[in-house]
């Protein structure tokens, strides 16, 4: 069986690219509950675009995906899931809830992970969800001369009790504060995407707790921007870097330094993105045309409607596209590539 040695290894890792990730990280988390505060009411609109966000991107990530108009009405519960793909969403948004609503009561077990697991399938057919695989699986990767095995994680009948050494070493970690929970939370994450306990929704469950585990820590930015947003949009990356640390993970040799710089990477852009958008929603006196204006002064390349929206999520789509027809007129912006590839660059 494989062993999780939480006690020590986590001491090897401090490499100076991971301390600098790492103070970096507790740097903006020592900011973070300065900018709830101060713009408490205005960060209402910040999570209920990072929920639509995170739904979006974790799914897209497994190919999981559905246009904005229906995501956005699933997302708020406005409408009946109709096929498989929006039972997926409608799931996710779910379990997304339970873990922004109730995390400090939620505990890391075997039996909360299966909970999690049943509610992400919760609109399937029963018996899609709650229950351990029961049946050998790999991680296989298409490349253009075909399909090839890249990992092959523990067998069914190994999978149960792996899970539950996996929670009570990190249970043990985390009690005796010896190393840096950011640390423990990526380690955590990686044994458990090797482990891939579930026939289906490895994944998913995989952003999910990642999140579940960083408000525990006490590191919320997911709340508030998309951690599964910086994922998907780095998925490659995501890839080969699972890859690279579960070479001889199987005889408790691996290395997890490549995912774990790559993971607390994705968590300090999280940071920079809120800390820039909580500061420009608290440009208060500047109108939202003005702000959609600075927008281009100061981001290099191309910009588009999206990228607007994303940034500034109290900004309605009628001003973003006023506002850019303004812009267009003044001659101060440009608009290049058109249909789904239109954006916009400073003349």
């Amino acid at each position: 069986m494989r062993a999780f040695n939480y006690s020590e290894v986590p001491a090897t890792l401090l490499t100076p690219e991971i301390t600098n990730l790492l103070s970096a990280i507790h740097e903006y988390k020592g900011k973070q509950d300065l900018y709830i505060a101060a713009k408490r009411d205005s960060l209402k609109t910040l999570l209920e675009v990072a929920i639509i966000q995170s739904t979006d991107a974790s799914n897209r990530i497994e190919g999981i995906f559905t246009s904005d108009a229906r995501l956005k009405a699933i997302v708020k519960d406005k409408v009946v899931p109709q096929n498989r793909t929006e039972k997926e969403l409608a799931g996710y948004r779910d379990v997304l809830a339970t873990i922004h609503e109730s995390y400090d009561y939620i505990t890391i077990s075997p039996n909360i992970i299966l909970q999690l697991h049943r509610d992400l399938h919760s609109f399937l057919p029963s018996g899609s969800g709650g229950n351990w695989k029961n049946s050998d699986n790999v991680i296989a990767e298409r490349s253009s001369d075909g399909q090839f095995v890249r990992f092959e994680p523990l067998s069914a009948f190994e999978t149960p009790e792996a899970i539950n050494c996996l929670c009570e070493n990190y249970k043990h970690a985390i009690q005796a504060d010896l190393h840096d929970p950011l640390l423990l939370c990526c380690m955590f994450i990686f044994d458990f995407l090797c482990i891939h306990p579930f026939n289906d929704g490895n994944g998913r469950m995989s952003r999910l707790l990642t999140l579940l585990l960083l408000y525990k820590a006490g590191y919320i930015v997911g709340k508030y921007v998309s951690i599964e947003m910086f994922i998907e949009k780095s998925k490659e990356t995501y890839y080969q870097t699972l890859q690279a640390s579960s070479l001889s993970w199987h005889e408790a040799a691996n290395d997890y330094k490549p995912f774990i710089e790559y993971y607390l990477g994705i968590i300090l852009k999280a940071y920079r993105e809120f800390e820039s958008r909580v500061e420009y929603l608290m440009v208060s006196k500047t109108t939202k045309s003005e702000r959609i204006r600075m927008m281009f002064t100061q981001k290099i390349g191309r910009i588009s409607k999206r990228d607007i929206m994303e940034f500034c999520p109290d900004i309605s789509q009628a001003t973003v596209e006023k506002t850019l027809k303004q812009l267009l007129d003044e001659g101060f912006a440009q608009k290049v590539g058109s249909g789904k590839n239109t954006a916009y660059i400073k003349r």
